[in-house]
């Protein structure tokens, strides 16, 4: 089978000789040969240095994502080798042995653009976002259960972005036996159930792990405020850490009856807890009205800008949220806040909480600044794989 060389312009190459993994349908001068969705193409410089392999994908603005650098074969070993490594460096940073749950392949940032793939017990799910990680999805999944001994591969690639690839959404049992209705998980600790069938992306948010850790730190003896909750996992958190009362609020009553299970699942008091179901943004104002405060709050809401023309309007929404939250907050009280919004990096987030502490008539201190768990590592030359920015903010004492 021939494979088909993608020419790119007169300087165009300077991104994938500094190992950036994206090639734009601008970037392209020439295509020589009629490669299908998902096919691999040899990607050349204008004056035919060979740079590297990668999947095309002609309905996407991103046509070309690339495998790897220089020459070489793109086959079941090269895969092979990408997670047998994926789950070393899992192994070294030590999160294999506290956890029963974390990310295996974080897309760019393990070399294997579009795939997300997470171990929720004995189960893997994944999420196929590109045509390449679709066309290579089944082989993926066998060697996944080879080096893992997982009792079964599921598909969670039902999210719109697809769309951009030109790939519909699916979910199902790609290999092995279909997973339960909840999966019951470790971490650092905790323990939590996960429905990987019907929840959020993958059935958990295995990103904030660290982030939740810091929580209960911090935890004892505050009465909490966890917005925007899902399945309770801040606020398991916070209760392991002894916290006086945690009052979490999420829009999905199904997500809050995963977080009760997950109270008695780590046989923490009822009395210690109360579940919400409603909209934050109507709550907290009317928490504000009525006088209510708290000495922690975790605003970990969901994406808010899905594309550029979005970001004035995220900006306003997390402002909005922030500067509840500083108005809810008893002084010295902490802010745990939160941003997954690719498009909006950690600088502009910072000066939009700040902000929000100015209009809320106070004033605070950054504590921590956060980033995404160790298991979500961002690849040097790949900076768009930083996505989840957070702060600790403590409002000063006047």
């Amino acid at each position: 089978m021939s494979v088909t060389h993608i020419i790119l312009k007169k300087g165009r190459d300077k991104s994938i000789r500094a190992k950036h993994p994206w090639i734009f349908s601008g970037a392209i001068q020439h295509i020589k040969g009629e490669p299908a969705a998902g096919d691999t193409v040899e990607v050349y410089s204008q004056n035919g240095d060979i740079l590297g392999l990668g999947a095309w994908s002609p309905e996407s603005q991103i046509q070309v994502r690339m495998w790897k650098m220089g020459k070489g074969k793109i086959d079941r070993e090269f895969f092979k080798q990408r997670i047998e490594s994926a789950l070393q460096q899992r192994a070294t940073i030590g999160i294999t042995h506290l956890n029963t749950a974390f990310r295996i392949i974080n897309a760019e940032s393990d070399g294997i653009p579009g795939m997300v793939v997470d171990k929720m017990g004995d189960w893997i799910i994944m999420q196929c976002l590109s045509t390449g990680a679709n066309h290579w999805k089944n082989d993926i999944a066998e060697i996944l259960m080879e080096l893992t001994g997982c009792r079964g591969v599921y598909e969670r690639s039902d999210v719109a972005i697809r769309k951009k690839e030109g790939l519909q959404e699916t979910k199902g049992c790609l290999k092995g036996e279909e997973p339960p209705a909840h999966i019951d998980i470790l971490e650092e600790g905790r323990h939590y159930r996960v429905d990987v069938v019907n929840g959020h992306k993958t059935g958990f948010y295995l990103d904030q792990r660290d982030n939740r850790s810091l929580v209960g730190h911090y935890a004892k003896e505050k009465t909490v405020l966890n917005c925007f909750s899902y399945t309770g996992g801040f606020a398991i958190a916070a209760a392991l850490g002894k916290a006086k009362h945690i009052t979490s609020i999420d829009a999905s009553s199904h997500a809050l009856e995963h977080a009760q299970q997950a109270y008695e699942l780590n046989k923490l008091a009822s009395k210690q807890t109360k579940n919400i179901c409603g909209d934050v943004f109507k709550l907290l104002r009317e928490y504000d009205h009525a006088g209510k405060r708290f000495d922690m709050i975790i605003l970990d809401p969901p994406k808010f800008a899905e594309n550029r023309s979005q970001i004035k309007k995220a900006a306003r929404g997390y402002k909005d949220i922030n500067r509840l939250g500083f108005k809810l907050l008893n002084p010295g009280g902490l802010l745990f806040t939160f941003s997954c919004s690719g498009l909006i990096d950690a600088n502009l987030f910072q000066k939009i909480v700040s902000d929000a502490a100015l209009d809320a008539g106070c004033d605070g201190q950054i504590i921590h600044k956060l980033a995404q768990a160790s298991d979500h590592p961002t690849r040097l030359a790949f900076p768009e794989g930083f996505y989840l920015k957070g702060l600790v903010c403590q409002k000063i004492i006047s």
